[in-house]
């Protein structure tokens, strides 16, 4: 099968040569890799020329956005960008993060699952992260057939379907909603262990601590299961707060009348969808 891959990079210089070579190494290698430097002003850029010129399937595009770190908006920008380079000719995309590291056959396993099960329209692996003592542990606090938006892969029709991805937070939720609306289904395989350099949410600016409940306003969620997924998160986190700031971000943006990413009929999906799994935890 043949795959493309976009990388939105910003300041990466620690660890982008580490991701590059589990791509470069992958057994099924991919058709084109565009790297997106993002308004990079460390040694990303010159990290990635010396790839470029060694591997002729990898192609750098500069572009500048905000230096703000902030989740979602930032990223897709770059990501959507990189993906105005690309023809329609690939079996599957994915969107990678310039922090990672793939077993090598990470890829090859992905393609095999989306050859053999036609109905899935989403694949990954799971994140490992080094914890205080330096072992690799598990870290996927959501649910186990949620795929990490650090490294998710969508078949072309998939991809197409669910109107590519959203330039907000929250995007890697949407997606997976979507492409459940629209008949396909999500696969995570527990044996695809991606080691995360970076500790999810280490490097986000101050401000992205409203934008969870700007992106359920967003989805369509309505209050009351914005209010349930808050509490599920503040639990989780341990932290009221969590609770607060969410509610918050929603109630901000329904008083600013911030667009909604999906369509009235999605949304109600989306409803549908999030108050049957609740109904299934409680009873």
């Amino acid at each position: 099968m043949d795959y493309y891959v976009v990388i939105p990079a910003h300041n990466e210089e620690a660890f982008i040569k580490l991701t590059l070579n589990s791509l470069v190494t992958q057994t099924l290698l991919p058709k084109k890799v565009i790297v997106v430097n993002d308004n990079s002003t460390d040694n990303t850029e010159a990290i990635i020329n010396s790839f470029a010129t060694e591997y002729p399937f990898i192609e750098k595009l500069n572009t500048t956005s905000t230096s703000e770190h902030m989740p979602g908006s930032k990223v897709i920008n770059a990501f959507n960008k990189g993906f105005l380079l690309l023809d329609e000719s690939y079996d599957f995309i994915v969107k990678l993060d310039a922090d990672l590291i793939l077993p090598e056959n990470y890829f090859e396993r992905i393609a095999t699952i989306f050859r053999e099960q036609e109905n899935i329209g989403i694949a990954g692996g799971f994140v490992y992260e080094k914890d205080d003592n330096g072992a690799w542990k598990l870290n996927h606090p959501m649910d186990k057939n949620h795929v990490r938006g650090a490294f998710k892969a969508y078949t072309n029709s998939c991809f197409n379907a669910i109107g590519y991805l959203k330039c907000a937070m929250g995007w890697d939720t949407v997606d997976e909603l979507l492409a459940k609306h629209h008949g396909f289904a999500i696969f995570t395989d527990s044996n695809l262990k991606v080691k995360h350099l970076r500790p999810t949410g280490k490097s986000y600016n101050k401000k992205a601590k409203l934008l969870q409940g700007k992106a359920m306003y967003t989805m369509r969620y309505g209050f009351f299961i914005t209010a349930i997924a808050s509490l599920k998160m503040a639990l989780k986190q341990k932290k009221s707060q969590t609770f607060i700031d969410n509610m918050k971000g929603f109630f901000d943006a329904k008083k600013n009348k911030t667009p909604f990413i999906v369509s009235e009929k999605e949304g109600a999906f989306i409803r549908d969808y999030r108050i049957k799994n609740i109904k299934k935890k409680l009873f």
